[in-house]
Order: C-alpha cells, then structure tokens, then sequence
C-alpha cells in the first residue's frame, strides 16, 4: 500500500506562486509515475501534470505547460508542484496521484490506484 499526503495549499494573488507537496509512504518502490489533478466544471478530474516515478520523463496539459513543474526529492519520497503565474482559473483543490504499474504517462484519473486527500489553492483576482 502506498499512503500520499498534499499539503502546501493556500490563497495567493494573481501571478503569485505556490508550491505543493505530495509526500509519499509505504511501498514506493512500486510505483511508475505520479501525477496531479484537480477537479472542473462538468469533469470529475481534470489532469494537470505527471511524472514518472524513477526517472524525469514529465507531460502536463496545456492549460499549465510552461507555468507548472514537477519534480521529486529522491531522499525524502517527496513529489513537487510548483506553480508560477497562477490565474484564478488555477483555483481547485489539487490531488496527488500514484501508480503502481505503467509503461507510459498517463491522464486518464482512473488509472492512478493510490490518492491523496488534497489541498486546496485559492487564486484571487
């Protein structure tokens, strides 16, 4: 089993940054990539970015690419967001996401077997 925990959400300005944190435990020798989402208008969960677990390969969706990155602290089994030039549009509680098994990156929510339980961020205009 494999237990994540977000943290690093607030309220912040329009351009500001913030950073998330998604600290995992448990079997994380197992996993294949992680990845974020958030939910949206009329989806349940919109995709933001992942990577993979083992090594750098990264895709994100457009609505981010170029203001949001994701890295790892190896040592600490410690996922990163890091979000520059938020709108207000970014507002949304953000989850963090594992896999146990893959070949490729994915953004499809329903094949992400392992949950956190959020954090929300709050973008004013």
């Amino acid at each position: 089993q494999v237990h994540l925990v977000e943290s690093g959400g607030g309220l912040v300005q329009a351009g500001g940054s913030l950073r998330l944190s998604c600290a995992a435990s448990g079997r994380t020798s197992s996993l294949y990539s992680v990845g974020w989402f958030r939910p949206a208008p009329g989806k349940a969960s919109e995709f933001v970015g992942t990577k993979t677990w083992s090594d750098d390969k990264t895709y994100y969706a457009d609505s981010v690419k170029g203001r949001f990155t994701i890295s790892r602290d190896n040592a600490k089994n410690t996922v990163y967001l890091q979000m520059n030039g938020l709108k207000p549009e970014d507002t949304a509680v953000y989850y963090c996401a594992a896999r146990s098994w893959g070949s490729r990156l994915s953004t499809d929510s329903r094949e992400y077997n392992h949950w956190g339980r959020g954090t929300q961020v709050t973008v004013s205009s």
